[in-house]
């Protein structure tokens, strides 16, 4: 019997195994550099960087980095949108020998103090709106310096002279930071340093490049710890994947933030190792990104079903050119097929989901994006030199095909383990694989599907529902934007299923109709029993829909109901 059958589903194109140059991820930069010196690597709101330019401004980072004190294994926070300083930083801080804590800008001063003592970082690079919320805990941490920039120091004339004004509209505060002491001004950094080339020893294989904090919805977030050669495997998938991707010449549209792994990877890495421009946006607007794919024609585009969603749904999407898009994956939660098939129509490109996590640097499955067959509804097939299986969860052995149980992952991207947390790392894997937390199943061919996380399948009334399953369904109805399924606490069944929904524009629909369309396609346990509509969805940074946050506040609701009762 093969145990691998998704390798026979592989077209001639893509290797079932590759081979890894043994380099620190930064030398792909300075190839880059070499080999595309006047290329543009970043644009960022009509400003270009070419990649002679940004390889220059890390190393001036770098340099500066260790003539203030950084040694070998340093942990440096960079607490920034996606925007050419991230990538300078990044970069910079792998050249100096340090190791990057990518750090979510929206952090409130607890999660920010949390994270920084919990990585150890004693250098942080971010922005001058982010000072106060930084420096007011700075003394509470092991923070030795903190380096500022402005959007400004990287915006074209005349937006740099006019940013200003917007920022103080905008936050209320104009921040002025004087570059002495422990605080320092990247704008001065890339004026007065004189850059010197590294000399820093990497271990490609064990030395760290990143620590990647999970999202924290089932615990405090943890530190995953990526080498170099887990980013760079991961990144060299995804290049064997995109095979049709022509090297040097690839746009790929940055929206999805760099402080997630996913971001950082299939934008990031994959266009400097690939010498691919990037089109940065420091966060998402579906007008402006319409704007930016019309103006600056991008060939590659990850995203989030909740991305394609928000673009799918604005009214002027018909006065935009979208023809450019060629490729794109998309990550952090289920893509409803409906929106797949409707962001194919109206660009042309290919879109498939892809599966992964932050543990896994970060894609470990995808649909094959130009080769059939794509499976709807599917995660599609393991990544050359990834191996999955799905093992039971009462034996840890992996059941039959067709039969759910955990997804449990092998391969080069695997993490090194949690950071300062040995039993939690023990507890994550059995031998040998790495435990998701998702619960799916793979068909005869070797394609895998998502039936929902582990923590949040429903048991109503001794049966087990699968949100996904519902939300796929729901997504059918032409009035629904986005939604959610979830389960909420019920006294007599356990827990009942709720369906949160997010409206089209000017749609408008009742429980009894939303109850009488599900009943078509569900079997009656699985129809939701509960409907809210809401102008809108808790989401993190990358928009994966926080179904948590609304089970928690069902929760609390439900806990203050008793309480008066009592």
């Amino acid at each position: 019997m093969n145990n691998k059958p998704w390798q026979d589903m592989y077209p001639a194109t893509i290797p079932t195994s590759l081979e890894y140059t043994e380099k620190p991820l930064h030398s792909f930069l300075q190839q880059s550099a070499e080999e595309y010196s006047h290329q543009t690597a970043i644009s960022f709101e009509g400003k270009e960087l070419t990649y002679k330019e940004l390889y220059e401004s890390a190393l001036k980072f770098a340099t500066y980095l260790r003539e203030i004190g950084l040694e070998k294994g340093d942990r440096v926070a960079i607490m920034l949108p996606n925007s050419p300083q991230v990538v300078i930083g990044f970069f910079g801080t792998l050249m100096a020998g340090g190791v990057v804590v990518q750090t979510n800008p929206l952090y409130t001063e607890r999660e920010l103090a949390y994270q920084l003592n919990d990585s150890g970082a004693t250098f942080i690079l971010t922005l001058d709106i982010l000072f106060p919320r930084v420096s007011s805990i700075a003394p509470k941490t092991d923070l030795k310096h903190i380096v500022v920039t402005t959007i400004k120091d990287y915006l074209p004339f005349p937006k740099n002279l006019i940013y200003p004004f917007i920022q103080k509209k905008q936050y209320g505060l104009v921040v002025k930071v004087e570059h002495s002491g422990n605080h320092h001004l990247l704008k001065e950094i890339m004026k007065t340093t004189v850059p010197k080339e590294s000399t820093v020893d990497i271990d490609f294989d064990n030395d760290l490049a990143l620590l990647q904090y999970t999202g924290g919805t089932t615990g405090l977030p943890k530190g995953v710890m990526l080498t170099h050669k887990n980013l760079l495997a991961n990144t060299e998938m995804c290049k064997a994947w995109m095979y049709k991707g022509r090297r040097g010449k690839e746009k790929v549209l940055g929206i999805i933030p760099f402080f997630h792994v996913y971001g950082l990877t299939t934008v990031m890495l994959l266009s400097v190792v690939q010498g691919y421009q990037m089109i940065l946006m420091p966060n998402f607007n579906a007008e402006k990104a319409l704007k930016t794919i019309h103006k600056e024609k991008p060939t590659v585009f990850p995203g989030a079903p909740t991305i394609y969603i928000g673009l799918l749904n604005h009214p002027d999407i018909g006065k935009y050119d979208l023809s450019s898009i060629d490729a794109c994956i998309s990550g952090s939660a289920g893509l409803p097929v409906e929106i797949q098939e409707q962001f194919e129509r109206i660009t042309g490109g290919k879109l498939v989901e892809g599966y992964g996590l932050s543990e896994t640097s970060p894609v470990t499955h995808a649909n094959l994006i130009w080769d059939e067959p794509r499976v709807k509804g599917s995660i599609g097939l393991p990544w050359p030199d990834t191996d999955a299986a799905i093992l039971s969860l009462e034996t840890g052995e992996p059941v039959p095909t067709g039969e759910i149980g955990e997804i449990s992952i092998k391969g080069p991207q695997v993490m090194k383990g949690y950071w300062n947390r040995p039993e939690e790392t023990e507890a994550t894997f059995r031998n040998g694989w790495l435990l998701t937390g998702d619960l799916g199943y793979m068909d005869e061919k070797g394609y895998f599907y998502v039936v929902d996380r582990k923590k949040d399948v429903i048991i109503a009334g001794g049966f087990n529902i699968y949100p996904r399953e519902i939300e796929e369904v729901l997504y059918e109805h032409e009035d629904i934007q986005e939604l959610v399924v979830a389960g909420v606490p019920d006294p007599y069944r356990g827990e009942t299923v709720k369906a949160y929904i997010v409206l089209k524009e000017g749609a408008s629909v009742t429980d009894e109709e939303l109850d009488e369309f599900a009943r078509k396609y569900l079997a009656a346990y699985k129809v939701p029993r509960i409907y809210e509509i809401r102008k809108e969805l808790p989401k993190t940074a990358v928009g994966k829909i926080l179904r948590r946050a609304l089970i928690e506040e069902e929760k609390k609701k439900w806990s203050e109901d008793e309480h008066k009762e009592a």
